[in-house]
C-alpha cells in the first residue's frame, strides 16, 4: 500500500487491541439489550399466567421470572408506606404499600396496592381504608422497586405517624421499621375495576432499558471504527511533489 507508511508494531497492536475491546463491549451491550427484552416479555406474559400457591415461591422465587400467586392472610392496615411521586402521570402521586401477614407464616409480605394520582397541588391523595379480616390476594410476585440514589438516610425512622412516606423504598429499612422479617419480593396486586388504585404495573428497568443498551453498543462500535480511522490517518504516506523539467 503505497499510500500507507509502514507502522510500528506497537501502534498496530494498540489499534487492534483497542478495536477488539470496543467491539466486544458493543456486543456485550447488545446481549444485555436482548436479555432485558426477554425480561419484559416474561413480565408481560406473567399477568395472564395461571395462579400458583404463594408458599411454593415465597422464600426462593425463580430467578428472572415473575410468578402470579395466590396468598391468604390479613393486612396490617395501620402500617402503610407511600412511595412519593412515582412516574405514573404528570400530576404526581403515591404508590401505596402495606404489610400483609400470610396465614401460618412469621414473615411479612409487602403488598403494592397500586398508584393514587395527585391533583397537582402537592397535597397527599386521600387514602381509602383497607378491608379488615381475612383476605385472599392475587398478583405478581416481583422484585421491589429500585432505590436509586439514596439521599438523606433512612426517612422512615424519623417519622412517627402513619402512613410513612419516602422517595424510595428500601426493603431493609422497611423491615427494620416494622421490626419484622420481610419476604424478598413484593406482591403487585392484579388490576381490579372496583379499586380506586391504578394498577398498571411495569418492570422497573428505567435505569437501563434495552434502548439504552443499544445506544451504548452503537457508541462502542463507533469507537472501534474511529480507532481504525485514526490509525490510517496517522500512517498515511505524505505525497511527494512532482518534479517538472524546464522546457528547453
Amino acid at each position: 500500500m503505497s499510500w500507507l507508511r509502514k507502522p510500528s508494531w506497537w501502534s498496530v497492536a494498540i489499534t487492534i487491541v483497542g478495536a477488539l475491546v470496543f467491539v466486544r463491549l458493543g456486543i456485550w451491550q447488545l446481549h444485555r439489550a436482548d436479555y432485558k427484552d426477554e425480561l419484559l416479555r416474561r413480565y408481560a406474559a406473567a399477568a395472564s399466567a395461571p395462579v400458583q400457591a404463594f408458599d411454593a415461591v415465597a422464600a426462593h422465587p425463580p430467578q428472572d421470572a415473575y410468578p402470579r400467586v395466590r396468598v391468604a392472610g390479613r393486612y396490617l392496615a395501620d402500617r402503610m408506606y407511600l412511595l412519593d411521586n412515582p412516574k405514573h402521570d404528570g400530576m404526581g402521586g403515591v404508590e401505596a404499600y402495606v404489610p400483609f401477614q400470610p396465614d401460618g407464616q412469621s414473615r411479612l409480605l409487602l403488598v403494592d396496592l397500586g398508584f393514587l394520582p395527585g391533583n397537582g397541588t402537592g397535597a397527599r391523595p386521600q387514602l381509602p381504608p383497607l378491608p379488615e379480616g381475612p383476605q385472599v390476594l392475587h398478583g405478581l410476585y416481583q422484585p421491589p422497586p429500585g432505590t436509586g440514589l439514596e439521599m438523606g438516610g433512612d426517612a422512615l425512622a424519623r417519622q412517627t405517624q402513619w402512613p410513612k412516606a419516602s422517595i424510595y423504598l428500601d426493603m431493609q429499612q422497611v423491615a427494620a421499621d416494622l421490626h419484622a422479617t420481610l419476604y424478598p419480593r413484593v406482591l403487585a396486586l392484579d388490576a381490579d375495576p372496583a379499586s380506586i388504585y391504578v394498577r398498571v404495573h411495569a418492570l422497573d428497568l428505567s435505569s437501563m432499558p434495552p434502548a439504552r443498551h443499544r445506544a451504548y453498543a452503537f457508541q462502542w462500535f463507533t469507537f472501534a471504527f474511529a480507532a481504525v480511522v485514526i490509525f490510517l490517518v496517522l500512517h498515511r504516506a505524505k505525497r511527494r511533489p512532482h518534479k517538472h523539467k524546464n522546457a528547453s
